[in-house]
């Protein structure tokens, strides 16, 4: 079958479809451990019986077996023992180069991409390899060879984008007397996007913390830029003892001052104060989804005032609205990857579908309030989130 196979495709329309379905193979996957598995189920049998797939983690460093694939299943054992005594190291990775392994030809192709070496695929047959088969395994070699280096590229920045994403949320979240509350934050898009939302809970002085909600305008490093700034300078200011509306006028400028670097962002910025009674908060909502307060009842307000969100007007005055959460009661904030959430030609918040949710969740502790919330937002379509999602949930034990 392949022998016929190979003498067809040397007249032209096997060889094309076969570099086809190999390449959309390759370029189907960003998982660099996929790739070597690929390559190897590509060639085995068309090209050979077996095939053994080497990467280096760089230019210098030794070559390690990451894939191998045999016809017969029941060799590939066999096989492993033969290759590891083999010093592939010693290999000349820049040049096509052929060797006997036992009762094996095999075909060392180098696996190159960008001008650097990631090591080599080796194919191995009971017979010589025909001129044809070489020419094959060369351009398979140098389409693999771009497919796993584009993968690795892939990965190390879907990592870097991971710890920057994790660097920008709340290295803990404090012990607040009084206080049970649960958060959720979830990035959509790509694995290489950073997320523009955040939160963030943390203690400001003596008797008093603080959170926050937001949103930044667009993904990547911009916006990453602009949320770094949003926490540091909450943290920053309350610390130093600035109130919740005075904070939000100087990040306000902070923002404007960055320029074209500059992103809008919507905030909900909340003092939290232990009382007698349950909680007293000190809310500004700028440009923020409405925050919505449950009684137990199951009875569901608004109870923040829409003011302009930041990053678009110099002159601005924020004021704050004071809420109380007794005993049992639970404020909910989140970003519009919540109230936005879209089905056809609906919003999840039309129609007050946000309070609605809410109003399930009487009784319910924090962490449970917010993971409903979560689970209403991801069960209203069928189609995954196109926006970063994030929830706060505040409830007065």
């Amino acid at each position: 079958m392949a022998a016929e196979w190979l003498e067809e495709s040397s007249r032209g329309p096997h060889w094309l479809g076969f570099l086809a379905d190999a390449s959309d193979l390759l370029a189907g996957t960003l998982d660099p451990d996929m790739v070597p598995a690929i390559v190897a189920q590509v060639v085995v049998p068309r090209l050979s019986s077996w095939c053994a797939v080497y990467t280096s983690d760089n230019a210098a460093g030794p070559l390690r077996l990451v894939y191998l694939w045999h016809a017969d299943e029941a060799r590939i054992d066999g096989l492993r023992e033969q290759l590891d005594d083999l010093d592939v190291d010693g290999a000349d990775t820049r040049v096509t180069s052929a060797f006997q392994l036992n009762d094996s030809h095999v075909l060392s192709v180098p696996l190159t991409a960008r001008g650097r070496s990631i090591g080599m695929m080796c194919l191995g047959r009971p017979d010589r390899f025909p001129d044809e088969v070489i020419q094959f395994a060369e351009d398979i070699g140098r389409r693999a060879a771009l497919a796993m280096d584009n993968a690795r590229l892939y990965a190390q920045q879907a990592a870097a984008n991971r710890a920057l994403q994790r660097s920008l949320l709340p290295p803990n979240e404090p012990e607040v007397p009084g206080l049970d509350y649960g958060v959720i934050y979830e990035p959509a898009g790509e694995a290489n996007e950073v997320g523009g939302d955040f939160y963030d809970l943390f203690k400001a002085g003596d008797g008093s913390w603080r959170f926050a909600i937001g949103d930044v305008c667009g993904t990547g490093p911009e916006a990453a830029a602009v949320t770094g700034l949003a926490r540091h300078t909450l943290r920053l200011l309350a610390r130093e003892g600035y109130g919740v509306a005075a904070v939000l006028g100087r990040l306000n400028q902070a923002i404007l001052e960055e320029g074209e670097r500059a992103r809008f962002l919507t905030l909900l910025h909340g003092e939290i104060t232990p009382v007698e009674t349950g909680l007293e908060l000190r809310l500004v909502s700028a440009g923020h989804p409405e925050a919505l307060r449950l009684k137990p009842s199951g009875k569901v307000e608004a109870v923040t005032t829409p003011q302009s969100l930041l990053g678009v007007f110099h002159e601005v005055m924020f004021e704050a609205d004071t809420v109380r959460l007794d005993h049992g009661d639970v404020l909910l904030a989140v970003t519009d990857g919540v109230t936005e959430r879209r089905s056809g030609g609906r919003l999840l918040d039309d129609d007050g579908g946000l309070a609605k949710l809410l109003a399930e969740c009487a009784g319910l502790s924090a962490r449970a309030v917010a993971e409903r919330i979560r689970r209403g937002a991801a069960d209203f379509a069928s189609e995954p989130s196109a926006d970063d999602l994030a929830i706060v949930v505040l409830r007065a034990r």
